[in-house]
């Protein structure tokens, strides 16, 4: 792998972190190609994001995949919230 990166996102709620851990981590199990490897952990009230990829166009392609299921989880949890 030549490009990786890091991304720790602070969550106020261990809920909600474990949510979304649980809606995640099945994608991060089984990638889609082997141009890139994404693992998630959690350091405390962190979800670390750590990706890993053969070159930048496949880097950035699963960091937009995966922070966009991240934001649109984030979105039906503030839905299921204020219903």
């Amino acid at each position: 792998m030549k490009a990786k990166a890091t991304i720790r996102l602070q969550f106020s709620s261990e809920k909600r972190l474990n949510v979304l851990l649980n809606a995640l981590l099945p994608e991060a199990n089984r990638p889609a190609t082997k141009r890139s490897k994404v693992t998630l952990t959690r350091e405390a009230q962190l979800l670390v994001l750590t990706v890993e990829a053969s070159d930048t166009v496949a880097l950035r392609a699963a960091l937009n995949a995966y922070l966009r299921w991240i934001q649109s989880t984030i979105s039906v949890l503030d839905s299921v919230d204020d219903a």
